[in-house]
């Protein structure tokens, strides 16, 4: 599963793919899963969110690119420089999303 959540864990975007291939790889299909967001506001709803924390493992070139061509802020740790208890702030919300999708056993099969 790579999933895409809210800063309260409501999950946005999901996408599945195999076992076997890194996260960074699942970003864009991830990205391009976000329905349009409604806020209330007169106009086009936005469609992804404004900025996204992810760890150290979507660090590369080419996912740190197609965020910014979705208009979307890129906060992503960099290694030897940001400390992982940082991060760990906002990457337990995406842990615990993923620990209630597991607990509805038809999601996960």
């Amino acid at each position: 599963h790579s999933v895409l959540a809210d800063a309260e864990g409501t999950p946005l975007g999901l996408t599945l793919g195999p076992a076997n291939r890194h996260d960074s790889k699942l970003a864009e299909a991830t990205l391009d899963a976000v329905p349009p967001v409604s806020g209330g506001r007169r106009g086009r709803p936005r469609r992804r969110p404004k900025k996204l924390h992810a760890d150290k493992a979507y660090r590369g070139r080419p996912v740190r690119q197609a965020l910014r061509k979705r208009g979307i802020t890129p906060r992503i740790a960099r290694p030897s420089i940001d400390s992982s208890k940082r991060l760990g702030r906002h990457r337990w919300v995406v842990e615990r999303t993923l620990a209630w999708m597991a607990r509805f056993r038809r999601l996960v099969v």
